[in-house]
């Protein structure tokens, strides 16, 4: 399958069930960095899509949630809002779609499976949201989000909090507490990005951002404890 030609656009726009004004913005979307240089998309790839992608998805969860669950406090909603946003979360969606057959790289990422890999699926899965709201605004971005994330807004009860979560898992097996280090601060300040590792017992470690140190310790404890096959 070759993504990059109209008739790669068209099938996945039939899967998305959204027709795009500006193809070009799906092919970038779809472009890992390892692609070959075809076109000016192609040349920056889904990295700068995924980062608004990001923003859009908080948005869009945060509002879903403020509607459906009236009687959580902003503890429950932040904990509901971590599980829905997660690399997890994200890379089962894209896996749904069949997002990966579509993800244009070079030849030698594709048969390493990078395609599979869950990091590259949930990274492509929020460019491809940035994708539909540059493309037709917050609407096509929205009722995709609702599509495709209802079953997971359909658990009855929040989920504990990672953090607390995870100091239980370690603190169960007699190992030190988790440790959380910030290992980047980024933006302006307004707009401060933490990015944040959690290690336990030295070997056990998970990197995440989020625009608070909380709100990254508690992604990082939620992405350690999905990789330990744990829920939170």
């Amino acid at each position: 399958m070759k993504p990059e030609t109209s008739g790669g656009v068209e099938r996945l726009e039939a899967a998305l069930e959204y027709r795009f004004e500006k193809p070009s913005l799906l092919i970038e979307a779809l472009t890992h960095p390892s692609a070959p240089q075809r076109s000016a998309a192609a040349r920056r790839g889904y990295e700068r899509l995924e980062f608004l992608g990001d923003r859009v998805l908080d948005l869009i969860v945060a509002q879903l949630l403020w509607q459906r669950f009236p009687d959580d406090d902003e503890g429950a909603l932040t904990r509901r809002q971590v599980a829905l946003v997660r690399r997890e979360t994200l890379a089962a969606v894209a896996r749904e779609i069949g997002l990966g057959d579509f993800v244009i790289v070079s030849s030698g990422e594709g048969a390493a499976g990078v395609r599979e890999n869950t990091s590259v699926l949930s990274d492509v899965c929020e460019a491809l949201i940035a994708a539909l709201y540059l493309d037709g605004g917050i609407g096509p971005a929205q009722r995709f989000v609702e599509r495709y994330w209802r079953q997971y807004f359909d658990a009855t009860q929040p989920p504990r909090d990672p953090k607390t979560a995870l100091q239980e898992w370690a603190q169960a097996r007699g190992l030190s507490l988790p440790n959380y280090v910030v290992i980047e601060t980024s933006g302006p300040p307004h707009r401060r990005r933490f990015t944040v590792t959690v290690s336990v017992a030295g070997d056990k470690t998970e990197t995440a951002s989020g625009h608070s140190k909380r709100e990254a310790e508690t992604a990082a404890a939620a992405a350690l404890l999905a990789s330990l096959g744990e829920i939170a």
